[in-house]
């Protein structure tokens, strides 16, 4: 008997075996036929002038002005004469010309969001990747740290992640090695500029483990190790965002200590807002055991976003009223509609923001376009209305 439990076990562990590896080759193909799908192949979101006119606070005339005059370089132009769209480096360089940089002053925190649910498939990571880039087409100077050994933001951004990238490229040395005094190794420049990333493979879901049994031993430090490593790179940055893991372990907790800023994508439906319920209670222990210890977080903004809102099912419909009353001013007004243009940019690996053109319609991607502008606005608003460089314009002009 027991010999042929071995047996029957060996057979199980190689066809699970066999079975990753199957679905690693195909995944592997998949990547590679997609367009662009390579990090290292990736290339900037460019922008008409009208666009970039807009983007960069100048009129079209104005950026016509200072190309004839040498302020900036000419524009390059196609075969037949036809200016080609400006890349977001182009709208940096016009915005140091113009003055018009959105950038925090050096006196002014630098904001640090969590994008945090403990349930999968809210879509943390598309709601994290999107307003990351979001923020960097606006002028911002952003990092993206994926914390969450899924990677899901990572491969978003073309990697591979246990292939193009091994443990040293993630958090784990900083988490791991005490002697480290600085993130700066980890980041690395994205095709969008302005936007750098500390990307993540399965290799981090080790340190869960390793920092849980040094804090068992009485280490409980540990739990501002992040926070340490973000200060190492704040100065750099105007807002820093985290995708931690859909899960209350050691790195979720660190990701609650280190955030002054709290997003928590939630889809309209039972299960989901059954989960955040239950998020929100944990999370209210969660905070009140770190504060009982010295490290309570201190969250300047809290803000829900209706995720993967389909408002043709009446259920969805009800529910997102009933979120609008018991969140009231901390639920963010657009809902993030569920849409065929994301699913088919997250295919490509890619996001709405860097596709050449609409995947599936005009439409469409217009529409997806305004659910995703409309979330991220207000998200920008929350994190201008933190730096007191920026406060009082926007009480000038209604917006605080």
């Amino acid at each position: 008997m027991a010999a042929s439990l071995d047996i029957d076990d060996t057979h199980d562990l190689l066809s699970v075996a066999t079975l990753a590896q199957r679905t690693s080759s195909v995944l592997e193909r998949l990547r590679d036929s997609a367009r662009s799908a390579r990090a290292d192949e990736r290339r900037e979101p460019t922008f008409p002038i009208g666009k970039a006119a807009d983007l960069v606070g100048r009129t079209p005339a104005a950026i016509r002005d200072a190309e004839k005059d040498g302020r900036l370089p000419p524009p390059p132009r196609t075969e037949n004469n036809r200016r080609v769209g400006y890349t977001l480096a182009q709208l940096n360089d016009m915005r140091g010309l113009f003055g018009t940089r959105p950038w925090r002053a050096p006196d002014d925190p630098c904001c640090v969001v969590a994008v945090q649910n403990f349930k999968g498939g809210v879509g943390k990571s598309t709601l994290s990747v999107h307003l990351a880039q979001y923020l960097a087409i606006q002028g911002y100077r952003v990092a993206l740290i994926d914390c969450d050994s899924q990677a899901s933001a990572t491969t978003l951004f073309g990697y591979v992640p246990d292939l193009d990238l091994s443990e040293e490229d993630t958090l784990y040395p900083f988490l791991r090695e005490e002697e480290m005094t600085s993130l700066d190794y980890a980041l690395r420049k994205t095709h969008f500029d302005g936007l750098e990333l500390i990307p993540a493979n399965l290799r981090l879901f080790q340190s869960e483990y390793e920092i849980a049994a040094r804090m068992a031993r009485g280490q409980g430090g540990l739990i501002d190790r992040l926070s340490e490593g973000i200060a190492s790179i704040s100065d750099r940055f105007d807002v820093i965002v985290l995708d931690p893991p859909p899960a209350l372990g050691a790195i979720s907790l660190s990701v609650l200590r280190a955030a002054n800023a709290l997003v928590v994508p939630v889809p309209p439906t039972v299960m989901d807002f059954s989960s955040t319920a239950a998020f929100l209670a944990m999370l209210d222990e969660t905070i009140e055991t770190l504060a009982e210890r010295g490290f309570a977080p201190t969250l300047r903004f809290l803000r829900f976003v209706a995720s993967k809102v389909d408002e043709n099912k009446s259920m969805q419909k009800e529910l997102l009223n009933l979120m609008r009353t018991l969140f009231g001013q901390a639920m963010v007004r657009t809902p993030l509609k569920d849409s065929a243009e994301i699913d088919n940019a997250t295919a490509r690996l890619m996001t709405v923001y860097e596709l050449d053109g609409p995947v599936t319609s005009s439409a469409v991607r217009n529409r997806c376009l305004t659910y995703l502008d409309g979330v991220n606005a207000e998200l920008e608003l929350d994190i201008r209305a933190m730096w007191p460089s920026h406060l009082s314009r926007l009480r000038k002009e209604g917006l605080a």
